[in-house]
């Protein structure tokens, strides 16, 4: 997950200084940023701790839609961690390429507005 975050805060600096002229908007697309990769990390860490099964597509939604809720930094956090974190994934996890899909399907169905609840099992606690 550090390594997302880094490689987030990287991939940010490099298009901030390229494509984002208006200060302002920029320190407002960082502060969003910032605060969707603290989501997508909460989320991770909520479904470690639940560890319960059948539920690591909801996290992901979970994760992606509060990060998209904080704005565009928000959403572009979101995109850029889950993307990584699939990439890193289907070379280790040895789950598949029919894991990764759905797990972006779960994740552009949450940065896209939609419910997380339409992933969630049935039993998980309502602690999350």
């Amino acid at each position: 997950m550090r390594l997302c975050v880094c490689l987030m805060l990287l991939s940010f600096m490099l298009c901030a200084s390229a494509a984002e002229p208006l200060l302002v908007r920029g320190g407002r697309f960082a502060w969003d940023a910032a605060g969707g990769a603290w989501d997508m990390l909460k989320a991770y860490r909520d479904m470690r701790e639940a560890n319960y099964k059948d539920a690591d597509k909801y996290f992901h939604a979970r994760g992606n839609y509060d990060a998209a809720q904080r704005g565009p930094g928000g959403a572009w956090a979101a995109k850029v961690i889950s993307d990584a974190r699939e990439k890193w994934q289907s070379r280790v996890s040895g789950r598949g390429a029919e894991d990764t899909r759905a797990d972006q399907e779960a994740n552009e169905w949450g940065r896209n507005g939609g419910d997380p609840n339409r992933y969630r099992p049935a039993g998980l606690p309502s602690k999350y």
